[in-house]
This record gives structure tokens, C-alpha cells and sequence, in this order.
């Protein structure tokens, strides 16, 4: 059986559980892509088959024709967890790295016409690559920027003061409605800029000069 595992900067692994990803939680990417500012966290998942690691090849599928990009600052879970306060929730973030949310545009807009669930356009096997994760109690900041490139050209670029929901505050809002596991990751939020990625293209993210995601789209 295929195990997919979260890689730390140190080679330490560990078996990743389910994605939690905060859609909309930058207001320029809500504006761009023409949609209401949340009130709260916007929560939709992708299972741990989603998970690509760093210098992979990502195959796109064959049954969507606009595939896009959405870098985001990811979040592990260090310890199993339910109904964390507020004060305490970074006390449970174990890594911290970037990843890309890949979402199937085309089958996402045909879905939400319909009223029906995302999945199929988020949660497809490879939509979330995620680089090496480093230990967050050891580059805790006050905030962080954090980028995108496409065959070396600038696509995403965000800091994380724009946040609507911080870190404390999502891991507090998911750990009262999910028993949270270690494993468990957190998408964090795109900034706007997501555009289509291609076969051929390269991508790079990077959280500040922490550490860098490269994959490839075949």
C-alpha cells in the first residue's frame, strides 16, 4: 500500500492525515475571483492521497482544461486535539512549510453551479503538493511572506498580515467542529494571482528563505 507522508527539513516523516484548506481567506483573492469575504472560516478538505512532496512530478488530468494554482502556507498538526482555545492553539502546530492548492477551475465552477461539492475539483489525487516542513517554535514570526513563480515569472505573492483568520484562529475554529490528528495539515489561504498552470511548467514556492517547493506538471 502507498503510504504518503509529510517530509520535515530534518528527514524526519511522518503519515499525513486529512487536509483542512481555508478557502477565501485573503480578501484581493475573494475580490478576484468575484466571491463574498467569509465571516468565518470557509472549510472545504482534500484526503491524504492529495499529497505530493517536494521535487515531484505532478500529472495534471486529462478531464479538466484549466487547472490553476493557489500557493499557501501549510500547517501540521503536532498532537491529537479537540476543542483548543484560542491562547493555547499554537501550542499544536508542529511544521510549517508551502504548498500549492491545485484546483481543477473548470470542474469547480461547473460544481458550484450545480450546488454540488467540491471534491472532485479539489481533493483529486497529486492537488497538493507540499514542500519539507520546518519546526515552528523554531521560526515562530510575527508574519511571513511568501511567493509563487511559474517557469521563473512571478505569479503569487502574499504576506500572511492579510490573513482574515490567522493561524491561532483556525486551528481553534477547526479543532471545535473536527477531533484534529497529528498528521493533519491546514491550507492556509491563497492571495490573489491564481492563474492556470500547463503541462510543461515548473513551479517554485518559497516561504520567505526558509525553504522552497519545486515541482514539475507533466
Amino acid at each position: 500500500m502507498k503510504q504518503f507522508n509529510l517530509e520535515f527539513i530534518d528527514g524526519r516523516t511522518l503519515p499525513v492525515g486529512t487536509f483542512y484548506c481555508i478557502g477565501r481567506n485573503y480578501a484581493n483573492h475573494a475580490k478576484e475571483m468575484g466571491a463574498t469575504i467569509p465571516k468565518e472560516p470557509l472549510i472545504f478538505t482534500k484526503s491524504s492521497q492529495a499529497l505530493v512532496n517536494n521535487n515531484s512530478v505532478v500529472k495534471l488530468p486529462d478531464y479538466s482544461k484549466n487547472v490553476h494554482h493557489e500557493v499557501e502556507i501549510v500547517l501540521s498538526i503536532k498532537k491529537d486535539c479537540y476543542n483548543v482555545e484560542l491562547t493555547e492553539a499554537e501550542d499544536y502546530i508542529d511544521g510549517i512549510g508551502i504548498g500549492i492548492d491545485l484546483t481543477l477551475r473548470d470542474i469547480q465552477s461547473k460544481l458550484k453551479e450545480t450546488g454540488k461539492p467540491w471534491e472532485i475539483a479539489k481533493s483529486f489525487y497529486g492537488s497538493a503538493p507540499v514542500s519539507e516542513l520546518l519546526y515552528y517554535q523554531k521560526i515562530k514570526q510575527k508574519d511571513y511572506n511568501f511567493n509563487l513563480h511559474v517557469n521563473d515569472h512571478l505569479r503569487q505573492a502574499g504576506n500572511t498580515n492579510n490573513m482574515l483568520f490567522d493561524f491561532k484562529y483556525l486551528i481553534s475554529f477547526l479543532s471545535k467542529k473536527f477531533f484534529l490528528r497529528a498528521g493533519d495539515c491546514i491550507f492556509t489561504g491563497t492571495p490573489e494571482g491564481v492563474s492556470e498552470i500547463k503541462k510543461g511548467d515548473t513551479a517554485q514556492a518559497n516561504l520567505e528563505s526558509h525553504v522552497q517547493l519545486n515541482v514539475k506538471f507533466e
